[in-house]
């Protein structure tokens, strides 16, 4: 079958859809984590590897315009907010990573448990792909 201009419009409908559906999958298992298997770890692997195709597959070009913050910057702001949660235990006299919850009355969603988990988890998820996109980055660039 010859390659035509046809095929690589299918080729990137084809990606975005799939790449959209991974960083909608990271989202859940960010989410799904505090129950379930899943959380900040395997979430960031499953968002990092999302903006890793659209980076291979779309160019650097469209790879960078994506991301405004460069990765180190993400990686310090995961491990800042997964610290900082980790202290909040400390400043109210537990130990380090003790964790906090309550149930609160949110209008429209009913009551929610609120809990010092998902802040760290967020940390966790940002400084994942951080970590994810400037490995991706360090090895396309070095193969340039």
């Amino acid at each position: 079958m010859k390659f035509s201009r046809s095929h690589d419009v299918m080729y990137r409908v084809l990606l975005t859809v799939v790449i959209y559906i991974l960083f909608a999958y990271s989202i859940y298992l960010f989410f799904a984590g505090h129950n379930k298997p899943g959380g900040g770890f395997i979430g960031g692997l499953m968002g990092g590897l999302s903006l890793m195709l659209v980076y291979l597959f779309f160019g650097r070009g469209k790879g960078k315009a994506l991301m405004k913050v460069t990765y180190p910057i993400l990686i310090s702001i995961g491990l800042l907010l997964s610290l900082g949660m980790g202290m909040v235990g400390v400043f109210f006299g537990d130990e380090f990573f003790t964790q906090y919850f309550d149930y609160f009355q949110i209008p429209f969603l009913g009551e929610v448990e609120l809990t010092t988990a998902v802040p760290f988890d967020l940390g966790i998820y940002i400084g994942v792909v951080g970590m994810a996109m400037a490995a991706t980055v360090t090895i396309v660039e070095d193969a340039e």
